[in-house]
């Protein structure tokens, strides 16, 4: 798992849902430093946030562990 390219796409999606680290981090539970971690690839969401993470971002789970928006087709390879 490439943990900057997943925190690159939280961070693309969470600006496109127009909210800051600090709300999204409210919504999880957890904290903006937390967030920061996450899209600077430091650190990986925890598994249990995972799906409420996917969930607030509006993408799917393949699509966070991949870093990028995953055609059907393409699942298997990635």
């Amino acid at each position: 798992m490439d943990t900057i390219k997943i925190g690159k796409f939280i961070a693309e999606n969470r600006k496109a849902k127009k909210l800051t680290q600090e709300q999204l981090a409210e919504k999880l539970g957890v904290t903006a430093k937390t967030i920061s971690r996450w899209e600077n690839g430091n650190y990986m969401p925890d598994i249990s946030l995972l799906k409420p993470l996917s969930t607030e971002l509006g993408v799917s789970l393949n699509d966070l562990l991949s870093g990028e928006k995953v055609e059907k087709e393409q699942y298997q390879e990635n």
